[in-house]
């Protein structure tokens, strides 16, 4: 195992609330995973961080924060909004296969090993904290 995948660390990316920023946010994930060794959880931690990310953007009206962290074999990919609502509760994923909307939880619970929400203060600003774990084998 590389030295990297030992060692814990954590990154937080501000971003303004623009639809720009899912992408700048999935790339700077796929970015910071290659750099630490984790190659083999790009692809599912990108679909967790871009329904993460983009239900902050297109559920509220402020910023968001985009928070990656690598301790004891968990990679933990969260989302900070503004808005103190807790999120939707996620329907099945099977019966929103033909939705336009509402797959982002669903998506989200059905790939990850855990996930959560809490409400989290930043900045002095109300909000939440959508959160969800991989645990690397």
């Amino acid at each position: 195992m590389p030295e990297s995948e030992t060692e814990a660390w954590e990154y937080s990316l501000s971003i303004p609330h623009d639809p720009r920023a899912v992408t700048v946010c999935r790339r700077t994930l796929r970015l910071i995973l290659t750099m630490h060794g984790l190659i083999r959880l790009v692809d599912v931690a990108e679909l967790l961080a871009t329904e993460l990310v983009a239900n902050a953007v297109l559920h509220t009206k402020g910023p968001a924060t985009l928070r990656v962290r690598w301790s004891g074999n968990v990679l933990r990919i969260g989302a900070w909004d503004a808005s103190p609502e807790p999120p939707e509760p996620p329907g099945d994923l099977a019966n929103l296969a033909d939705a336009e909307e509402g797959r982002g939880l669903a998506l989200i619970r059905a790939c990850a090993d855990v996930w959560g929400w809490q409400p989290l203060s930043r900045c002095g600003s109300r909000g939440k904290y959508v959160w969800c774990d991989l645990v690397a084998a």
